[in-house]
């Protein structure tokens, strides 16, 4: 059996719709590849810890890269920071003072992020922070506003893990549903987008399945089997 890494994100795709509870069955899915000999680590928009904690109790590869690419989360005292969370906390001073009903959603303690509610026009906070020379990523990812770093998202953050522990593009599978997921599904051979993700996502990714977050990752499983099999 040749030795895949699934790269697999969290909200909206190992989760039931709604609630963030997480869908067992896909879990134990993920938990199967890692006990064939796969590698199966987290890449979220969530923080790295809440990542990490999720692969420790699901039994998945303990590693998780969080907050959209600005840390990974190696072990429970180890974190990998490649966001500057002052930045972050600058631009979103900028908008909070610019822009009506911009506040930061209550969320797990993040290293390198300024997470937002989705309360407010998010390219007209691109616009200003443009205007005004301030170099930093906005993005949605559904579930969130997340201000990070100019250059981090969760392609350059997955790209670190492949770096450290020697893993070829070509044996990765990642599988997401939001537009923070593009980047990664560009560092992957393969990319799969769940049927809840929008037809951009969709347009990214080398394989679409129609089911939503966590059975569509069952769908996306079932397809793969004859690859995953190989000798």
């Amino acid at each position: 059996m040749k030795k895949r890494t699934f790269a697999v994100d969290i909200d909206g795709t190992i989760t039931e719709n709604g609630g963030g509870r997480i869908h067992l069955d896909a879990l134990e899915s993920l938990r199967r590849l890692t006990n064939m000999g796969h590698d199966v680590i987290f890449v979220t928009g969530r923080s790295s810890v809440e990542g990490f904690l999720l692969s420790v109790f699901g039994g998945t590869t303990k590693i998780a890269v969080g907050e959209n690419g600005g840390c990974i989360t190696m072990d429970s005292d180890d974190h990998i920071l490649l966001g500057n969370l002052e930045e972050c906390k600058n631009a979103f001073e900028i908008i909070k003072d610019n822009i009506d009903n911009v506040k930061e959603k209550h969320v797990f303690p993040r290293m390198t992020e300024v997470v937002l509610e989705r309360t407010f026009d998010l390219d007209l906070a691109r616009k200003l922070l443009a205007e005004k020379n301030i170099h930093v990523e906005l993005s949605d990812s559904q579930y969130a506003y997340h201000i990070n770093s100019s250059g981090i998202n969760k392609g350059t953050g997955f790209t670190q893990i492949m770096n450290k522990l020697s893993i070829s593009r070509d044996d990765v599978i990642a599988i997401g549903d939001s537009a923070t997921d593009i980047p990664l599904f560009k560092v992957a051979k393969t990319s799969i987008a769940l049927g809840n993700a929008s037809d951009l996502v969709k347009s990214e990714a080398t394989m679409v399945v129609s089911s939503h977050a966590g059975d569509g990752v069952l769908e996306a499983l079932d397809k793969l089997a004859p690859i995953l099999s190989e000798i």
